[in-house]
C-alpha cells in the first residue's frame, strides 16, 4: 500500500508541472488585460484633517505660525559646519568641566574624573523657525524653535577607590525655544556689544543613561524625577526674564555715554588781561565748553574796555564722563569787525572735582594747551572760576552717594504719585529718533521742529525720503519737574533747491505730555502724527533729577 501511494505521488508530480505550465501559458496569451486606473490627484486644500495628519505627522512651525520664517539655509549651514562645530564645542566642554571635576577629586574617595569619549554625534540641531521681534530700543531680538535628536557618544569615567564607574549618555533629545537679543547696536563691528540669551519656555530634555551597560533611566520614578529636576534648574537660570549675557565688545568703548550729572560753573572774574585795542584796553568775554560734547559753547557777557572784568555769571553744563572730560575756558577780546582775538585759555579736568563739593580755581591764562610753553613769556592774566559737580539722583551711587544737603529718596524708575514727585532741578533730554511714512504733496525733504516753553530746536533735513532717521538729542536744563507741560514736535518739508515759490509743507505733528516722563524717568514710544495719513514719530525722552 505504501509503495502504491508513493508511485501515484511521483506520477502526479511529473504530470502536474507540465500541465500547470501549459494552462498558465494559454491564460497569459489569450486573457484580456484589465484597464489600470490613474491615481487620483487632489489639492491639499480638499483633504480632510485625518488625511493631512497622515501625510504630515508634524506640521512645521513656519506653516502654523506665519510670524516664523523658514530658514533652510541656516540648517544647511549647520549641517555642513557640524563636524567642525562638534570638535570646537567638545573642546569647550572639556576645558569648562576640568576645573569643576578638580573640585571633587579627593572628596568621597574620588581619585579622578575624566571623559573617555566625548562627541556630539553626526546629527546637527534643526532650527524649525525663526521670528524677528521689533522693539523701540537699539537692539535686535530673535526667537527660534530648536529641536535636536542627536546621537552623541559621551562616556564619563569616575574612579572611586579601586573601582571604575562608567557612565554613558545616549539618545539625547532637546526641544527649546530660546530668545537671542543683540544689544546695544553700535557703529563698531560686529555692530552689537552683547548677546543676551533667555528661554521663553521650560526646555524638554530626554536622554538615556547607562551605568555598567544598564539603563538606569528605566528605573520606575527616576525618569520623571530627572526630567523635573532638569527643567527646574534650567528655568531658575535662564527662563525669561532671567538671562545669560555674553559680552562681545567693551561697552565703555562703543556705547554713547549718557549724562550722569551737572557741572555748575560760576565765572567770577579775570585779572590783568592783555591789551588788545589801540587805546590800551580789551572787551573780554569767556567761552565755556566740555571736551567730547557737541553742544554749542556757552558764553558770558562782554565787558567793554575792562582788563579786570567781574562777571559772576553762572552756567550749567551736562556731564557724561567726569573721569575723562575737561572744562575748556577760553577768553576772547570782542571786536566789532573781523575775528575776535584770543586773550588766553585754560583747562580744568573734571576728575579734580569731588561730587557736591564747591571748589574755586585761580588759573593762569595760557596761549594754547602746549604744556612745553616757557614760563618766561609775557603773562596773559588770570581767571577765577567756581566749580561744583552734582550727579543725577539715579547716578549718585556711582560717586559715593549724595552729601548733606543733596540727600534724596531713591525711587528709580518706579511709578509714583503726584505727591511723591521730587522737586528740584533736572535735565530733560529729548531724542528725536525717526519718522515713518511721512509724505508731502510736492517734495519729501523732512525735518523736525521741537518746541518747548517757547524755545524751538530743529533737526537736520533729510533729502528725498519718507522714512527720515535723525537720531538727534536736545537738552533742556529745568529748575523744576515739567509734569504739567507738553512738548510739540512738527515734521516739515521744504524744497532742496532755492526758489521764490518754495513753501514749507506740514507733514504732521504730535504733542507729548511729560507727566509720564517725570513719573517713570524715561519713555521710548512711537506716536501717530496728527494731520498725517500714516505718519509715525519715534521719540525717546528722559528726565533726570539732580
Amino acid at each position: 500500500m505504501g509503495l502504491l501511494s508513493s508511485f501515484f505521488g511521483i506520477i502526479g508530480f511529473t504530470l502536474g508541472i507540465p500541465l500547470g505550465l501549459l494552462v498558465g501559458f494559454f491564460l497569459f496569451v489569450y486573457s484580456e488585460t484589465k484597464h489600470v486606473k490613474d491615481p487620483v490627484v487632489r489639492p491639499i486644500s480638499e483633504l480632510g484633517p485625518n488625511a493631512l495628519e497622515e501625510l504630515l505627522p508634524e506640521i512645521p512651525l513656519w506653516v502654523k505660525t506665519p510670524e516664523f520664517e523658514r530658514i533652510d539655509w541656516l540648517n544647511k549651514f549647520l549641517s555642513d559646519m557640524w563636524p567642525y562645530l562638534d570638535t570646537a564645542i567638545c573642546k569647550i566642554i572639556r576645558s569648562t568641566a576640568q576645573p569643576i571635576f578638580a573640585e571633587y577629586i579627593g572628596k568621597y574617595q574620588i581619585k579622578a574624573i575624566e571623559f573617555d569619549k566625548l562627541s556630539l554625534g553626526t546629527l546637527p540641531p534643526t532650527v524649525c523657525g525663526m521670528k524677528v521681534v521689533e522693539t523701540n530700543e537699539k537692539e535686535l531680538v530673535m526667537e527660534q524653535v530648536i529641536k535636536w535628536a542627536g546621537n552623541p557618544n559621551i562616556v564619563l569615567s569616575l574612579y572611586v577607590s579601586s573601582l571604575k564607574i562608567t557612565v554613558q549618555l545616549v539618545d539625547l533629545q532637546i526641544f527649546a525655544t530660546p530668545r537671542i537679543t543683540l544689544r546695544p547696536l553700535v557703529p563698531t563691528f560686529p555692530c552689537f556689544a552683547n548677546i543676551v540669551v533667555s528661554l521663553l519656555e521650560k526646555p524638554h530634555v530626554d536622554f538615556g543613561m547607562k551605568v555598567y551597560g544598564g539603563d538606569i533611566m528605566s528605573i520606575p520614578g527616576l525618569y520623571r524625577f530627572v526630567q523635573d529636576t532638569i527643567k527646574k534648574q534650567v528655568a531658575n537660570l535662564y527662563l525669561w526674564p532671567r538671562t545669560l549675557e555674553i559680552p562681545i565688545l567693551d561697552e565703555s568703548m562703543v556705547v554713547m555715554k549718557k549724562p550722569v550729572g551737572i557741572l555748575h560753573v560760576n565765572v567770577v572774574r579775570a585779572q590783568k588781561l592783555l591789551k588788545m585795542d589801540l587805546l590800551g584796553t580789551s572787551d573780554p568775554y569767556v567761552k565755556l565748553s566740555l571736551t567730547g560734547d557737541k553742544l554749542p559753547a556757552k558764553k558770558t557777557t562782554v565787558k567793554r574796555k575792562n582788563l579786570n572784568p567781574v562777571w559772576n555769571e553762572k552756567f550749567k553744563i551736562v556731564v557724561k564722563d567726569p573721569q575723562s572730560q575737561v572744562l575748556q575756558l577760553q577768553v576772547y577780546d570782542w571786536d566789532k569787525v573781523g575775528a575776535h582775538d584770543k586773550l588766553g585759555m585754560q583747562l580744568v579736568p573734571l576728575k579734580l572735582l569731588k561730587p557736591y563739593e564747591n571748589k574755586e580755581f585761580t588759573l593762569d591764562l595760557l596761549k594754547d594747551t602746549n604744556l612745553s610753553e616757557t614760563p618766561n613769556k609775557k603773562p596773559r592774566g588770570k581767571i577765577v572760576v567756581d566749580l561744583t559737580f552734582v550727579p543725577f539722583k539715579e547716578d549718585s551711587s556711582k560717586f559715593g552717594g549724595p552729601s548733606e544737603g543733596y540727600s534724596r529718596k531713591e525711587s528709580g524708575f518706579d511709578v509714583v504719585s503726584d505727591d511723591e514727585v521730587q522737586e528740584g532741578a533736572g535735565l530733560l533730554s529729548i531724542v528725536i529718533i525717526e519718522a515713518e511714512e511721512v509724505e508731502g504733496e510736492h517734495h519729501n525733504n523732512p525735518f523736525a521742529v521741537l518746541t518747548f516753553r517757547g524755545e524751538k530746536k530743529r533737526t537736520k533735513t533729510m533729502k528725498k525720503t519718507r522714512h527720515p532717521l535723525w537720531n538727534e538729542e536736545f537738552q533742556f536744563m529745568l529748575e523744576e519737574p515739567p509734569q504739567h507741560e507738553k512738548i510739540h514736535i512738527e515734521v516739515l518739508s521744504k524744497r532742496k533747491n532755492f526758489s521764490f515759490l518754495s513753501k514749507q509743507e506740514k507733514l504732521g505733528h504730535v504733542e507729548i505730555n511729560l507727566r509720564d516722563v517725570v513719573h517713570n524717568g524715561r519713555i521710548n514710544e512711537k506716536y501717530n502724527l496728527i494731520n498725517s495719513r500714516n505718519g509715525v514719530m519715534h521719540v525717546e525722552i528722559r528726565w533726570k533729577v539732580v
